[in-house]
């Protein structure tokens, strides 16, 4: 797969060999270019991946070579397979992404599930998720959660816009949106239950904002000062004047930042501070009490 017109290279290219080129072609610039390749011509066959493999020798039309080559070369220049496709997995639901939101990630569903844990479905409760993005936290947990009431914050009123198209899209109506940076989105009196974030807290200087997908994304959902903390302080600070007696904050962090973040609840007096694991093994999410 060259930059040529795909039109100019057509051969009854096969399924088979068109992956074989695309991994080539990904190789040393995706960390999975043979499952890029495949997602991405699934995609355009409107087949799942088993397909790929059960008819390897199928011949591709000019149309899907057409389309498989424009995906193939966008991905080539680092834009993200769920830019590609606007939208993203997350707890078996589809949400909606554009480069104005942080692509939801694996790890993120630890903090969904410890909010869940601390809370049964027909339970009433007052939710704060702050700097939601997609939305995907927010309304991942109205959704298993209908009679909660989510509040969710964003300064970015393009982040807002998407979040409020995938709360529509899923026909989730107990979240509500607000704009602001931080704690500035809510009542200087209101107070919540649970407050959850998966805030900024790459270093500004760390080398991997400039590889990779992150490339593409936000930097305001990503760049969290020169150690990574500071929206993670602000965020323990100011959550003791929004939490309900007993209320409970739950943080996600950088996989190396766990006793820092510790330190930080410590100093502002929370109880009950507690580490948790991804599937990796990272600690990953912070819990904290008032």
């Amino acid at each position: 797969m060259s930059t040529r017109p795909a039109s100019s290279r057509y051969q009854c290219t096969t399924i088979a060999t068109a992956l074989q080129e695309a991994r080539n072609l990904l190789e040393g610039l995706s960390e999975t270019p043979k499952l890029d390749a495949e997602v991405l011509l699934a995609r355009v066959l409107n087949r799942d991946r088993s397909h790929l493999r059960a008819w390897p020798e199928r011949t591709l039309s000019p149309d899907e070579f057409d389309r498989f080559h424009e995906l193939m070369l966008q991905r080539q220049s680092g834009t993200p397979v769920a830019y590609l496709f606007g939208e993203k997995e997350f707890w078996s639901r589809t949400f909606k992404v554009r480069p104005d939101v942080l692509i939801p990630r694996p790890e993120t569903e630890l903090l969904v599930d410890l909010a869940l844990t601390a809370m049964t479905a027909s339970q009433t409760a007052d939710i704060l998720d702050l700097g939601t993005g997609s939305g995907a936290i927010a309304i991942t947990i109205a959704a298993e959660c209908p009679f909660a009431r989510i509040t969710a914050t964003d300064l970015s009123p393009e982040a807002l816009k998407v979040a409020q198209e995938n709360a529509d899209r899923l026909g989730v109506r107990n979240v509500r949106f607000q704009p602001g940076n931080w704690f500035d989105a809510v009542a200087s009196d209101g107070r919540f239950d649970l407050i959850v974030s998966n805030p900024p807290y790459v270093a500004d200087d760390d080398p991997h904002l400039s590889r990779g997908d992150v490339r593409f994304e936000p930097s305001l959902a990503l760049k969290g000062g020169l150690h990574g903390l500071d929206a993670l302080r602000i965020i323990a600070r100011d959550a003791r004047d929004h939490l309900n007696p007993h209320g409970q904050l739950i943080l996600e962090h950088g996989f190396d930042q766990a006793n820092a973040v510790a330190d930080l609840l410590e100093v502002f007096g929370y109880t009950e501070i507690r580490h948790h694991q991804d599937l990796q093994g990272h600690f990953r999410v912070t819990t904290a009490r008032r």
